[in-house]
Parts: C-alpha cells; structure tokens; sequence
C-alpha cells in the first residue's frame, strides 16, 4: 500500500524527517517496505528558465529555422536556434539552458549542448510542452504569461510537487489503516507515546447542504445482510473534466492514473478516508429507482473494461430496477459510468458483507481498491461522512449543487463492540507490567474509549473502524505495538514444555525423513491444490471458488508433484534425483470426502554425483527397493512382496503386503502418463499409504549384542527353478525352515538361456550360518543345508544343479 507523506500532513502536521516517520511506522506494526522519491515532472524543470525573445530571424541556411536572440537574466541574451513555427518577438518562453536534463514525454531524456545547427551557434533550447514532460502537444513552443520575470525558474511557474511515498507491507487484519486518515491516526498515538501532542486534522463535511430539492432516485436494498448500509445523493449541473493539479499529484504519486474530476474525487476520498465509493451517470437511470440485489444465474453483464461476464446467483449488482448497472463493492458496469456528457450524477457510499464481495471478486478475477478494502472490512459508521465528504469535493472540482436528500438504508445499527480485560491478563500476556496510566493514555490516544476501571479490570468500547479488534488478546496486542516491542526487556530464563503421554503421530514421519536424509535424499514440498487432469477422473475434489484454473482441484495423488520436480531439475541439468514427499491425496467417493496420509519416493539417474575415484551407480528399481526394506526393517514392518498388476502410473514392479494388505508400490514410472516428463527419462517410484505402515509400524526397541566370537559358516546352493517364483519365496522358506543358525540368505546369480530350459531359470544362493555359543561342525552344516534343500524341493520343484 503506498502513502504519500505530503498527503499525511494534511491530517498531522510533523517537523519528523520522511525516514524518521518511516521508523516510527514500522515500530507501531505498519511496517515501512521503503520509501520512494516522487515528482510530479521527472527533473522539476531543474535549469529550465523563463525566457524573453528579443529578436527572431529567417536561418539563413535553413527554410525551417528561426534565429532568436533570448534573454534568460544573464549579463548577455542567449542565441538559440528554434524550429517551432508559431516562435516570435516578445514572447515569454521556457528556455533549457545548457547543461539541462531535460524529460520528454516520448523518449529518454537528454542533456542540452552547445551546438552549431546549420553553421549558427545555438545555446539552449525553446520547449514545446512534451519536451519537458508538461503535456502531449507539439504544435510549437509553449507560450508563458507575461507576468513573470525574465529568469524565474519553471519550477515556481507551474505547479510542481516533490514528495515521498511509503510503501507499506499492510497486514490483512489492518483494515483501519488503508487510508491516509488511518496511517495518520497511527502516528499521533505514536507521538504522544512519545511525549508529542499532535492534533489530527480531519476533512469537515459542515457546508454540506441540499441547494435544490429534486426528485430523488429511490434506493430499493433487497438484502440488507448483503448490504448492510447503503447510502446515496444526487449532485446535478456538473461540469466534467481534467482535476485540478494539485488532486492529480495526490493521486498519481500513489500510483494512480487520474481519469476525470468526478471519477477523481472517488478515487481521493477513498485513498484519504477508507471509504469506497461510486459515481453513477444519474440520467441513465430510466427507472429513478437503484436497487440492491443478486439476478438469475447467466445474465451476462459488461463491466468498464469491456469484458461481457456471467453473473453468479450470489453476486450482488447495483441495478437500475432490473437492469444491471455494477458489480456491488468491485467494477462498475460500461453504460453507467461517468463520461464528458455526464451532467447528474448518483453517488454511492455503502458497506457490502466482506465475504460476498471477496467471492465475487475472485469468481471474475477482478481486485480493485474498493474490494480490496471491502474484503477486509471497513468503517460502517462512515458511510454517510464519506459522501458528503466526496460530494462536497465534487462541487468544488466540477460546480454542481446538492440536489436530493441523503438517502440512508441503515435498518440494523451496529454498535460498538463491548470488553472487559484485566490488568494481570495484560502484564501475563506482555510479559512484564507496564504502568496503569499509560495503558490508559494508549487506549485513549487509540480511539478506545474506556467505559469504566477498577482496581483489576477496564470496561472498553472498541471503534467501529477497528474490525479487527475483538477479543482481550487484540486489546494488548494494540497497546503492545503502541508502547512498543523494542520496550519489552529480555529475559534470561528459558521457559519450556515437556509432552506427556504417547508420542506424537509425527514421530515415526520425522524419524523416517531423517532416515531418507542420511541415505541422501531430499524432501519435497508440493501444493495440495493443483490443476485438474484432462480426463475428468471419478472422485477428484474441486474447489467452488479456486484462485485460478491451474488451482482448482485437490490433488489424488502425489506423483504429479513429484513428476514436476524431476522436471524442473531435468530441465536445469540436475539430472541426479533422490527425493521424497510426505503429504495428503484427496478423493470423493459419494458424498463422503477422504483424506489419506501418504510418502512417495522417486529416484532418477544416478545414486551418486560423479568422482574420480567412484563408479557410476545407477539409481534402478532394487536400489529403491533396498531403501524401502531398510525403512521396513528399522520399523520392524514385515511383508510378502507380490508382482504388481497393471497400474495407472508405474510399467512394472511389485506391491508391498502385510496380513494381505497392500501398503506399498515399487516400480518404474511410466513416463508416457505424465504430460512433464520426457519417455525417454527413467523414474522409478515408491509409494507407502502411510496411515497403513503407521498402523503396522512397531514400536521397536533395538537390542544390541557382540560379535560373535566364534566363525561363520557360508554355503552356497545353484538351483534350478520355475520362472515365476521370486527370491523373497525362497528367502522366506528357507528362514522358517532352520531359524536358529541361519543369519542371512543372499541372491549373488541369476542365469537365463543357454543350457537352461524354457520357462526355467537359475539361482546362485549364498547361506550364511553362524552360532553364538560354539563353532559350527561340517556335520551339523550338511545338516542344515539338507533340511532347506529338501524343503525348497517340494514347495517349489527346485532341481539342484
């Protein structure tokens, strides 16, 4: 939000330095982003003079160039060359005198030099009014009053304005301060925290009078909760055109563009008081009857930039009877506007419901200054102020007079919202006591009116324009910024809370990222709201009013995010992926929404960056699959892996099972079904239902025991089996088989072709056998490796080869 400081001093007057104010700003919570210079012309005119042309002559090299002789107050006239057609003797000029920036209205600025045109000297500049930035026209020189002195600086002849803007990071809850008057209430509270008495200058609305009575136009609000208060009166006889100077400075310094007397007058009491207002060409109110209310579903509706839009049943329109003339509290419609014709015009001052102005706003993607103020909130007590306020401003910039009562639709009066604190709640809250009297004088200087004291609690009344102010806790944050944060003294305790009783559901998540860390990877943050698929899928959730269509659907799982990431690093040449994501998928089924917790993982090139003294590892489907056993053996998770059926996203791979529930995927991810990722880039991805593997995940308590002391025994076996039978079946059965003195069971040979027969293949098993109270016999070895041979023998109809 920006503020101009010439603008705040015509409510506090202050000898403070624009950086001094600034400080002070950010100390009382408004904080000051940076200050900007601003002029009303680039360069103030600096060494642009008022000149006398003393002689004008024929060139004689040039058909189109005059020769001037020009006195500028110096002991000798200057020679210029000129080209304007309409330059003359005894004219008053703006003259650009050597070594002059000067900055034209097209272009970039230049630096006047002496200069031979056409073989004659020349030594400064005569300006059409586009060369120095004062208007669009040039037909020729400008041409000055004759009432100014031969030398007098530009600067003093037009009205110029220097001044400095404020950009302000505005809270959201601030709306109180969205305003000129707002900033400056701030500051006096700020001074007389300080010890400085300032009086706050407001606007007086006492001329306010009607000239003329005339039929009014009638205002028919329909829903008075939608609009709350809404007021109106006619201003006839008004004359449209440029504001003056003075009101385009204010306006452009904030970085407005002024558009005409009337619109500006809106414009500057809403930027001066909070208060957003409208003006309507009174005429093109056939009915003579505004009225407050949403229409049908569809009605198309063209607002002043010229966009024809469908009208949600919830919008609420202002409405020449039941034609459409506004979009209420956001854009006003193309035929209701003010144009050069508008001689009666209707001026609105109304308070909307914040929330159905926010949707409106963002159903159409329109954010103006009037809804960013309505969505916040404004002062409901002001509205009637507000328009005798622009009204009278209207007067003054376009004549007119007054000619219809206000008309107020206030039904339901809002009163000043009631609170009791306590002076220990305060001191607890703050953190040390601060004295009775000046938490008084603060609450006073802030417009809170204290009600009653005793000797524990304060009785207060909150003004309306503090809509953010509701609760105790609100009370001291209010005095707390005023007596200021830099006030508040350190303590050396460290205070400090221990959870009691089981351990939060975050725990074991926290543990695992730790986990992935270490094993090099690295978390991912997505948002859950994302675009929709371009094949509706059942069961996605989409939002009613979504910030844009990129965001207007929650997401069903999380391979999207992640395929975006693997992406988006590709593409800048980090072609070595390890990363995971913690978060929620969203579906409908029916009725009902569901919400699932869930980790996915993805890796992609290779497991490592390259070194000169390593290999290249590539990051395939067992290194991911070695990750997500070793999450499942620290946790103490067990499984049956089962070769995975067709899916959505994955080629192949296997699924995770526990009591035959599936809890996990592993695969290659097909590239083909995700639109940002390259066919020939090869992802592969793991996915855990993290509410299932919390539910199997034990709470496992690691014991540790010595080496043993005595060797282990290693065997190998080569088998010939089926196909289709996967390692984890014979690991598994040759673990129930001897589960005293087998330790470890390792796949170091996998062969299929030449010499094997079709539909078989051949694995290379390595066994490893170890006891912890005595060394293991050949005898007792043979033993063991018979009792697994023969047992892998019948359950799978392995061959030993």
């Amino acid at each position: 939000m920006k503020i101009s400081f010439n603008w705040l001093q015509q409510f506090v007057q202050t000898d403070w330095s624009v950086t001094e104010v600034g400080d002070l700003l950010t100390d009382l919570g408004l904080e000051v982003e940076g200050i900007e210079k601003y002029e009303s012309i680039p360069g103030m005119l600096k060494g642009v003079v008022v000149g006398e042309v003393l002689t004008c002559e024929q060139h004689p090299n040039a058909d189109k160039l005059k020769l001037t002789t020009v006195s500028v107050g110096l002991d000798e006239p200057l020679s210029i060359v000129c080209g304007a057609p309409n330059v003359s003797k005894g004219q008053k000029v703006a003259v650009a005198t050597v070594g002059t920036t000067i900055h034209p209205i097209d272009g970039d600025p230049f630096t006047i030099k002496k200069a031979k045109i056409r073989g004659e000297a020349s030594m400064g500049m005569l300006c059409a009014e586009d060369e120095i930035g004062l208007g669009e026209s040039h037909d020729g020189i400008m041409t000055l009053d004759k009432k100014w002195a031969v030398g007098t600086p530009c600067s003093k002849v037009f009205a110029l304005e220097k001044d400095h803007v404020f950009e302000i990071g505005l809270t959201p809850n601030r709306a109180d301060a969205m305003s000129h008057i707002g900033v400056a209430r701030d500051l006096k509270a700020g001074w007389l925290q300080r010890g400085i008495q300032t009086e706050l200058i407001t606007p007086s609305v006492n001329d306010f009078q009607i000239h003329q009575a005339q039929t009014p136009i009638r205002v028919n609000v329909i829903d008075s909760k939608a609009a709350p208060r809404y007021c109106g009166v006619r201003i006839s006889g008004v004359t449209v055109g440029p504001s003056p100077a003075h009101i385009q400075n204010k306006l452009k310094s904030i970085g407005l563009t002024p558009i005409n007397n009337i619109v500006d007058a809106t414009n500057y009491v809403l930027h001066e008081i909070g208060q957003p207002l409208h003006a309507f060409d009174a005429n093109v109110i056939q009915s003579n009857t505004v009225k407050v209310q949403t229409l049908k579903a569809g009605t198309k509706f063209k607002t002043l930039d010229g966009v024809e839009r469908e009208l949600h049943k919830d919008d609420l329109m202002i409405c020449d009877g039941d034609t459409p003339m506004c979009i209420a509290g956001v854009f006003g419609g193309e035929t209701s506007g003010i144009t050069e014709k508008t001689k009666d015009v209707f001026l609105e001052s109304a308070f909307f419901d914040s929330v159905r102005i926010r949707k409106t706003s963002k159903r159409h993607g329109l954010n103006t200054d009037a809804s960013f103020r309505f969505e916040r909130g404004i002062d409901i007590q002001i509205c009637d102020y507000a328009l005798k306020r622009a009204a009278l401003l209207i007067m003054e910039l376009a004549g007119g007079k007054i000619t219809s009562e206000i008309s107020d639709n206030y039904p339901n009066k809002v009163e000043a919202k009631q609170l009791i604190i306590q002076f220990d709640y305060i001191n607890k809250l703050v953190g040390q006591e601060i004295p009775r009297g000046e938490i008084k004088s603060i609450l006073t200087s802030l417009d809170i009116k204290i009600n009653n004291v005793s000797e524990t609690t304060l009785g207060l009344s909150i003004p309306s324009y503090r809509v953010d102010v509701t609760r105790p806790a609100d009370v001291v944050e209010e005095i707390l910024r005023v007596y200021g944060y830099n006030n508040i003294d350190f303590s050396d305790a460290l205070s400090t809370s221990m959870p009691e009783g089981s351990k939060p559901l975050d725990h074991l998540e926290r543990r695992v990222s730790n986990q992935l860390v270490n094993l090099g990877f690295f978390e991912i943050y997505n948002n859950s709201i994302t675009k929709p698929a371009k094949k509706e899928k059942e069961g996605v959730v989409t939002l009613v009013n979504p910030l844009s269509q990129e965001l207007s659907a929650m997401r069903t799982s999380l391979y999207g995010g992640l395929t975006e990431v693997i992406s988006y690093n590709i593409n800048r040449r980090t072609t070595n992926c390890k990363l995971f994501e913690f978060g929620n998928v969203y579906h409908k089924s029916s009725e009902e929404y569901h919400q699932n917790h869930q980790l996915i993982l993805g890796v992609v090139g290779n497991q490592n960056e390259s070194h000169w003294r390593g290999t290249e590892n590539k990051s395939d489907f067992f290194y991911l699959k070695g990750v997500i056993e070793a999450i499942c053996r620290r946790e103490g998770v067990e499984y049956t892996e089962n070769l995975l059926p067709e899916s959505e996203q994955l080629i192949d791979g296997i699924s995770l099972e526990s009591n035959q529930n599936q809890f996990a995927t592993i695969g290659q991810l097909d590239s083909g079904a995700f639109e940002n990722i390259d066919e020939e880039t090869v992802v592969f991805v793991a996915e855990i239902d993290w509410e299932k593997f919390t539910t199997l995940a034990k709470d496992k308590k690691i014991k540790a025991r010595p080496i043993s002391k005595f060797p282990s025994v290693k065997r190998d076996m080569a088998l010939l089996i089926d196909s289709n039978i996967a390692f984890e079946s014979l690991r598994k059965v040759a673990l129930e088989t001897e589960k005293k003195l087998l330790t470890s069971i390792q796949l170091f040979d996998v062969y299929e072709g030449k010499g094997i027969p079709e539909g078989k293949k051949s694995y290379g098993l390595s066994f490893t056998l170890s006891d912890h109270a005595k060394t293991l016999t050949d005898k007792q070895v043979d033993k063991v490796m018979s009792k697994i041979q023969h047992r892998i023998q019948n359950d799978f109809g392995a061959e030993l080869r």
